[in-house]
């Protein structure tokens, strides 16, 4: 059962950490677009959010590793998606959308005049976002940002839906298995455990962002 739990645990992390890498960027860049001038990339980009935020995420996890493969088996590709990287694409659209919703809120919430500051300052657009504003920002949405981190943790438990073995699916084997209850007690005290941690790092976080005062 420890075994079993342990590489649970491995998937389970993996996915977590692996959506926070690539959404957070991704989400960053969406609010960019959202704020963007480009009316058809600005509506093609708010379809997107649309259907992420609109739709449950276990249904587009479903549907990116079962609907994916079956369009792929009905126009004669061989290529088959696997559990872990459909799950992985699955939740980082997702994310990505809440991100990027997060960010945009953030970024419209600096004061106009910082802008007109730095230009008078001399300062190019790129140099005004890194050094101005995206300490800001960050500073703005970490509450925000922090919750949506811990939802992450628990919104990996979904992707048991494909048979992926992750921490979830692995205590429910072993639970079925041995007809006890304690695999999930240990599955939630692993949970409980990463979210422990989680919330201490991004305490540390805002500790440290603390200088940039609005």
């Amino acid at each position: 059962m420890v075994l079993e739990l342990a590489n649970g645990l491995g998937v389970t992390l993996s996915l977590f950490a692996l959506t926070l890498v690539i959404s957070i960027p991704l989400g960053f860049f969406g609010s960019q677009i959202s704020l963007s001038k480009n009316k058809i990339g600005k509506g093609i980009y708010n379809v997107y959010l649309v259907i992420m935020r609109g739709t449950p995420l276990i249904l587009q996890v479903l549907f990116l590793y079962f609907g994916l493969n079956l369009l792929f088996t009905n126009i004669g590709v061989s290529f088959r998606i696997g559990r872990f990287e459909s799950a992985l694409l699955s939740f980082v659209l997702n994310y990505t959308a809440y991100y990027s919703e997060i960010f945009r809120g953030g970024i419209q919430s600096i004061n106009r005049g910082q802008y007109e500051a730095a230009s008078v300052l001399g300062l190019g657009k790129g140099l005004t976002m890194r050094k101005i504003v995206i300490p800001q920002v960050f500073k703005i949405v970490m509450p925000s940002l922090g919750n949506e981190v811990i939802n992450l943790v628990k919104d990996t438990a979904l992707v048991s839906i494909i048979a992926l073995g992750d921490l979830l699916k692995m205590a429910q084997s072993a639970a079925m298995r041995e007809a006890s209850v304690v695999p999930f007690i240990v599955a939630m005290l692993f949970y409980l455990a990463i979210n422990a941690i989680v919330q201490l790092v991004l305490k540390q976080i805002e500790k440290r962002m603390n200088y940039y005062r609005i």
